[in-house]
């Protein structure tokens, strides 16, 4: 624990000027970001009495080890400054906004020539129009459904899109007219992409002038006595109105806004936002966020603004956003805002009228959101915070292990051997930090020593460690110089876990020995009965059965599993398909590679037809058959029973 004191700037040093700073830990790592109008009086407060300080605020103080800041001319500057570091370095004394679950997105993949309507979880992508988010999957293919018949676009998959262009045929959508099949050349791309962008104006609001325009081309239609058209303009505006029906309108002057609605206690806060479009509303999204830090209502609702909108396109930044306490910086933000949307933005707190009653519902929403919450992670907090104090105990650690890492081997009888790193955070998995170790001392006779395979990646990533361990007198401490970017491994884990018993143990400690690591505890989790394995004991530490330490052990061991195997199938079938394809006349490097980015696998390859395998760039009729041959040469021959002589599947 840093003494404040130690890393207070001198007299003078700081700024009277608007900025941003950031608070380090020992090992460099950001802890927290924030800004201010004046650098010198917000740094002030944090080096007064700890006793007078908020305890998440004595916590952060006393974690960091060096403060440092930037500079800018504007507010505005330092907002957008700000957000930008919190994304950067996603300091754990930030609020950091998280969903409180997966929320399914209707997207329109605009980037593709033929533009396709699906449903998407998860991280956004460039070039896709998304909408939403909806409360469930099923709400959005039923609207799909309706919204289908006037704007017959396609739904399908790649795969399904090429399969029915190659045998010239619709599929079922194409004949009951629920798609207009471009896969067979019924539209042209052009007719196809201006039926997408009908359908994205529809649900972007623009929904009375384009029903306005189906009816008055039915009526036309009526008029020249063309009554099949009419007759399907008729059904093609009773589908629209069924899909307005569903959303019902709950502001009256079609106002496009979204509207935020929080509930906080002293530990937690939750927010709801629906978005409104056209005064309905079009998608309803929910976080839920531990105050990491001392923060006001206002704060919140500042933090969540910069997270909700900083990564989003023009067109999902609203004309009005209602809250219900205006930022601390209210200016700042929305100049910022109006930066983002290109166009004024209208930010404030409802006071009467429809608005009024539609922010309290959303509140109220939140509300339940944050019990429902409680409910759920209440026990899963608990056995987390358990889990690492029965370890810290049980392992004889000085601290409770907040970072654990671990590594596993996997290899097909001592070939293609590979090696998995996990990285576990406050008892949650760190995905972004997984690593993928292609094993260099592996021999490939079929002989596997998984001991020196372990001693290997230790080697490695320890190494990786020292070299970037931080320097004091490096002016962007724990910054890679050539991507601007945080080393990610230039601080050590608490615990390091390998999956095995007390060889692969002492390999690993042996491997930190060398380097000279020596402030990294090292444990062993053997498969057969769980036991503990620590260097240098004979016998293992015995966890019990029930115990919450165990358990997160177990999850660490056997995710590390997971990400090992998937990566040595992914590479054997690699190698598979290109051994099998070396064999081939005519397939050179380049070729080789091409028919691995479009089929991937040994499987997918071998079920593709001529036609299919001819469609790769580079490759024609007859490389595709030689390559159907080779594979067919090369197939398994089929089990066969041997007391009834059928061929088993």
């Amino acid at each position: 624990m840093a003494d404040p004191a130690s890393y207070r700037p001198a007299p003078g040093e700081v700024p009277d000027s608007p900025g941003v700073y950031r608070f380090r830990d020992r090992q460099g790592r950001v802890v927290y970001v924030g800004k201010a109008k004046s650098l010198r009086s917000r740094l002030a407060s944090y080096f007064q009495d700890l006793a007078g300080l908020h305890p998440r605020t004595q916590a952060m103080v006393t974690t960091a080890a060096s403060v440092d800041w930037v500079t800018v001319d504007t507010e505005v500057e330092a907002l957008q400054l700000e957000y930008s570091w919190i994304k950067e370095y996603d300091p754990r004394f930030n609020v950091r906004y998280r969903d409180d679950k997966s929320y399914p997105y209707l997207a329109v993949t605009l980037d593709e020539e033929y533009p396709r309507i699906t449903v998407m979880r998860g991280a956004k992508r460039k070039g896709v129009r998304y909408f939403g988010p909806y409360a469930h999957a099923w709400a959005i293919r039923e609207t799909v459904d309706l919204l289908l018949r006037p704007f017959p676009a396609r739904t399908c998959s790649a795969g399904v899109f090429k399969r029915h262009g190659q045998i010239g045929r619709p599929c079922l959508l194409g004949y009951i007219g629920k798609c207009s099949a471009p896969c067979v050349g019924r539209v042209s791309a052009e007719e196809h992409r201006r039926i997408v962008e009908d359908f994205c104006a529809f649900l972007s609001g623009q929904t009375a002038a384009y029903t306005k325009r189906v009816e008055r081309e039915m009526k036309a239609a009526a008029a020249e006595q063309d009554y099949e058209r009419a007759a399907r303009l008729r059904d093609d505006l009773r589908a629209l109105q069924r899909a307005l029906e569903k959303n019902a309108i709950v502001l009256g002057d079609g106002t496009d806004c979204d509207v935020v609605g929080l509930a906080e206690d002293e530990l937690e806060a939750a927010v709801q936002i629906f978005h409104v479009r056209g005064g309905r509303v079009r998608g309803q999204r929910g976080f839920v966020v531990e105050k990491v830090e001392d923060v006001t209502t206002a704060d919140l609702v500042e933090h969540l603004i910069q997270q909700l909108y900083g990564d989003q396109s023009q067109d999902a930044v609203p004309r009005e956003l209602l809250v219900p306490v205006l930022p601390s910086e209210v200016d700042a933000t929305v100049t910022w805002l109006t930066q983002l949307r290109g166009s004024n933005v209208d930010l404030r707190v409802p006071q009467r009228g429809d608005k009024r009653d539609l922010l309290e519902t959303v509140t109220r929403n939140a509300a339940q959101s944050l019990v429902l919450h409680k409910t759920r992670r209440g026990g899963d907090l608990t056995a987390r915070s358990q889990a690492l104090e029965e370890l810290q105990e049980a392992l004889g650690l000085p601290e409770a292990p907040l970072r654990i890492e671990c590594v596993d081997v996997s290899h097909l009888q001592g070939t293609d051997v590979v090696a998995s790193l996990v990285v576990f955070e406050d008892g949650l998995s760190r995905k972004s930090e997984y690593r993928r170790f292609a094993i260099r001392g592996a021999a490939g006779d079929g002989i596997s020593d998984d001991t020196r395979s372990i001693a290997e990646v230790v080697t490695r990533r320890f190494r990786r460690l020292l070299d970037e361990r931080i320097d004091p007198d490096d002016p962007t401490p724990g910054i890679d110089p050539v991507t601007g970017r945080p080393k990610k491994f230039a601080y050590p884990p608490q615990l390091f876990v390998v999956d095995g018993g007390q060889p692969q143990v002492e390999a690993a400690q042996a491997a930190l020995s060398e380097l000279g690591v020596t402030d990294v505890a090292i444990v062993g989790l053997a498969k057969r009965l769980e036991e503990v394995w620590l260097p240098g004991d004979p016998d293992p530490v015995i966890l019990p059965r029930t115990s919450e330490g165990l358990y997160l052990l177990q999850r660490v061991r056997d995710e590390a599993h997971r990400f090992a195997i998937s990566y040595q199938r992914q590479k054997r079938g690699k190698r598979m398909v290109e051994s099998l394809l070396d064999e081939v006349s005519g397939l050179g490097e380049a070729r080789k590679k091409a028919l691995l980015r479009q089929f991937g696998s040994l499987k997918r390859l071998r079920a593709a037809s001529v036609e299919e395998i001819a469609t790769v760039p580079g490759i024609g009729p007859m490389v595709a058959q030689a390559v159907v041959d080779a594979l067919e040469a090369s197939a398994p021959a089929p089990a066969v029973n041997t007391a009834t002589g059928e061929i088993i599947d």
